[in-house]
């Protein structure tokens, strides 16, 4: 049997899912998935010439939702991007995986 090989995607991709930042807003996964993760800083500090997020909004989406209400399935708020990632990652492959 064929493997199926993973879409070329242009940009960050942060273990195989794209990575894409609008301002405030960072889209983690695939419009073409079932879901989708949204993650938001709300709050972050200025260290030397880097702004750090120190708070950080994650929500697990559907793609496609009969209404607007029936998008979010998850959310949470983390105090730094790296651990709103880190849950974004493990939502996403869950998500994904029909767990």
């Amino acid at each position: 049997m064929a493997e199926k090989k993973p879409a070329k995607t242009e940009g960050l991709v942060y273990k195989g899912h794209p990575l894409r930042r609008v301002d405030n807003l960072i889209y983690y996964g695939s419009m073409a998935d079932k879901y989708i993760i949204m993650m938001q800083v709300l709050d972050g500090r200025q260290e030397q010439d880097i702004k750090l997020a120190t708070k950080v909004s994650v929500q697990l989406q559907l793609t496609e939702p009969e209404n607007s209400r029936s998008r979010v399935v998850k959310k949470s708020e983390k105090d730094s991007l790296y651990a709103a990632m880190d849950i974004a990652a493990i939502w996403l492959d869950r998500a994904l995986a029909g767990k």
